[in-house]
């Protein structure tokens, strides 16, 4: 009994372990582009480098959060290109974001895409508040393009 337990456990660690490097590797922060813009108050406080990776992990099943990736199995290169966030909440108008990826299969690219958002619903809970649920959007169209990766896509309001 005891050797059957020991081959049961070998075999779930050796299942998982493939599992986990099956996963989309994506940095739990990631970064803004040089001029991405947003202003440096939006960047600090809105926290939208995290939360973009965030909604992409709730989205997409197959998504692990890493603090530095590893390159060595599939792994999605995200950053932040652009971010039009006036302060003012509804009162600045509009506000959109925009993500770039490149999506990577042990070190070769293998898909590539820009996603955008747009927001010009009123939000009286301010400018972060829109750009949050700017980043769900994103999060929920990146886990789609994973689907069905391809180059130069083009995603939500990128069309």
């Amino acid at each position: 009994m005891r050797r059957l337990t020991t081959v049961a456990f070998a075999f779930a660690s050796v299942t998982l372990a493939t599992a986990v490097s099956a996963a989309t590797q994506v940095q739990r922060t990631i970064p803004f582009d040089a001029s991405a813009g947003g202003g440096e108050k939006v960047r600090q406080e809105c926290q939208i480098q995290t939360h973009v990776p965030e909604a992409l992990r709730e989205a997409a099943g197959d998504v692990v959060l890493v603090d530095k990736l590893d390159n060595k199995g599939r792994v999605l290169e995200l950053s932040i290109s652009e971010v039009h966030a006036p302060g003012g909440g509804i009162f600045s108008g509009p506000k959109w974001m925009a993500v770039s990826g490149k999506l990577y299969e042990k070190s070769k690219m293998i898909g590539s895409f820009r996603a955008k958002r747009l927001s010009t619903g009123a939000s009286l809970r301010g400018t972060c508040a829109t750009l949050q649920r700017c980043s769900r959007a994103i999060g929920q169209d990146i886990a789609q393009w994973l689907e069905h990766p391809g180059m130069n896509a083009e995603l939500g309001d990128a069309r």
